[in-house]
């Protein structure tokens, strides 16, 4: 059983779009995951353009790869790696904590991610 950031069972992230190393909508991995795809957030406008300057367009459709491309507010699995840069540029996206990857802790604290913590009352 995969555990999530709090330490409980890893919650879905998304599924429309499906997302995740597997596109199964969970932010699993395993040795094979260069990316790390581990931390489920909320992508930005500012994320999107931040990760597009970095060499991964994530927003332009790929349809060989069956990807329509992301819009802000889509749940989205992301590189831990891309987050930590992201965060350090200040454009970081909000996160699920129920549904980021605990592997997430090897890259970020829990307290970086729970400053980002999406809220669906927010």
């Amino acid at each position: 059983m995969t555990k999530n950031v709090l330490g409980g069972t890893l919650e879905v992230c998304c599924t429309a779009p499906m997302t995740g190393y597997y596109r199964d909508g969970s932010c699993r991995t395993d040795a094979s995951d260069a990316g790390t795809h581990v931390i489920c957030a909320i992508v930005t406008q500012a994320f999107l353009e931040f990760s597009r300057s970095r060499g991964n367009d994530l927003i332009t459709p790929r349809p060989e790869y069956n990807f329509a491309g992301l819009q802000a507010g889509n749940c989205w699995c992301l590189c831990a790696t891309r987050w930590r840069e992201a965060l350090q540029a200040n454009v970081a996206p909000p996160v699920r904590l129920e549904a980021t990857n605990m592997k997430a802790l090897e890259f970020v604290s829990l307290e970086q991610l729970q400053a980002h913590e999406w809220r669906s009352d927010a």
